[in-house]
């Protein structure tokens, strides 16, 4: 707790003084050739990743785990405030807990929440209110978000584009888990207020999604699913 406020109070104090700067960590200097190989092999490597919903139980090191988060960490956020707190879980019987609540929200949400434009959709994708992966997989990493935070005197500092800045946060931690080699999972169930109870997260922080990360089964499958071209999804002006 010592620590949290030591930070605390050196954000609060990066706010009022004036900021200062460093040189820009040392880059490579490439060509437009080499950047232009990085940016396919990055996009030929991301083009493999699928999400899976059959996982091994082959454990996982937790500094794995941690070094992903520390990639999600390095994500771009509103002020600096890093709006974000990630819970990794690997104890057994805290999943069979997620498992069961979020099946309770999950049933509840499929019988009489969910619109049928949504169940449609989901239809192809042969997903319903069971989750074994709550349990089958060895970590679960729950997001929260942090629309403001207490400062040591008590009042609150709001953060400016939370929701946007963890979203970014989430996206370079799905990317890190599959550079790493690891399968991973985007779980959202409506609502997500159990996780606070169960993970121990004060009342002001939104759960913001489940990720569910492991290696995929041997025997795993995954949707036939086709991405949209770039000409659908981008536009050039110039």
């Amino acid at each position: 707790m010592h620590r949290e406020s030591q930070l605390r109070e050196a954000l609060l104090n990066s706010l009022v003084n004036e900021p200062t700067f460093i040189p820009l960590p040392p880059r490579p200097n490439l060509t437009n050739e080499d950047v232009a190989a990085r940016a396919q092999d990055f996009y030929v490597e991301m083009a493999r990743r699928r999400t899976v919903r059959a996982f091994s139980d082959r454990p996982v090191p937790r500094e794995v785990i941690e070094n992903c988060l520390r990639v999600a960490g390095s994500a771009p956020n509103g002020a600096n405030l890093q709006p974000w707190h990630f819970v990794a879980v690997n104890d057994a019987a805290l999943k069979h807990e997620i498992r069961i609540a979020a099946e309770e929200e999950e049933s509840e949400f499929y019988a009489h929440r969910a619109p049928n434009e949504w169940l449609e959709a989901l239809a192809a994708l042969g997903t319903d209110a069971e989750k074994p992966f709550l349990e089958k997989a060895p970590w679960l990493i729950a997001i929260f978000a942090q629309p403001y935070r207490i400062l040591p005197d008590g009042r609150k500092m709001k953060h400016y584009y939370a929701t946007e800045s963890v979203g970014i946060a989430t996206g370079f931690l799905i990317a890190a888990v599959h550079q790493a080699g690891l399968a991973s999972l985007t779980h959202t169930p409506s609502p997500m207020g159990f996780l606070n109870k169960l993970l121990v997260r004060p009342a002001h922080e939104k759960p913001f999604l489940l990720l569910v990360v492991g290696h995929p089964a041997d025997d795993a499958v995954v949707p036939d699913i086709h991405r949209k071209p770039l000409t659908e999804i981008s536009t050039f002006i110039g």
